[in-house]
């Protein structure tokens, strides 16, 4: 089975806003502005379809195998998603919405946001091939640290991310909850 991980494309976006709101959770709801899940999911489509944001297609990387999505990584440094995030905010505000976005990498940092593979590909290795290319990106754009935030309860995926090198540094809050924020040396 050949995976191919490319920069995600704009006629991706359906595609991707249900595997990131699968990974994320609640969080999507404060990164929306919205409460119910298909206001969610529009919303999150609208916003990997732009380039100022987190989600952006910019930063969204696509594992496919012909033309099958089969998962999604979001990645970006600690510095850019300041910018990012100030613009998400900007446009939160516009709506009325909560404008409180949580920081979720040091600026030395190179970030993975967000890491999903569809139900009926999951167990064939695509996470890891996508948490590969993640530090192959790193690498490429000089970064020595590579870093993650897993809620405390997901001890399946802390165990796959220690396993691939990644170390907990620290506690880490997002939207008021814990996590392990996690780094991997380069």
């Amino acid at each position: 089975m050949e995976i191919l991980i490319q920069q995600a494309q704009v006629k991706d976006a359906a595609h991707i806003a249900p595997l990131i709101y699968d990974a994320i959770g609640d969080i999507a709801h404060r990164l929306t502005g919205e409460t119910e899940e298909q206001a969610v999911l529009a919303t999150l489509t609208e916003l990997i379809k732009r380039t100022d944001n987190r989600h952006s297609y910019l930063y969204t990387y696509v594992a496919k195998q012909e033309d099958t999505l089969l998962g999604i990584a979001v990645l970006y440094d600690g510095l850019t998603a300041k910018e990012l995030d100030a613009n998400l905010a900007a446009w939160l505000q516009a709506k009325n919405a909560s404008t409180i976005i949580d920081a979720e990498a040091h600026d030395d940092e190179f970030y993975i946001d967000t890491v999903c593979v569809t139900p009926h590909a999951r167990g064939l290795g695509i996470g890891t091939k996508l948490l590969q290319f993640a530090k192959e990106q790193a690498i490429a754009k000089g970064y020595t640290k590579l870093s993650l935030n897993v809620e405390l309860e997901k001890d399946k995926a802390r165990a796959l991310y220690e396993r691939l090198g990644f170390t907990i540094t620290e506690p880490w809050t997002i939207i008021d909850e814990p996590f392990h924020h996690m780094v991997k040396a380069l």
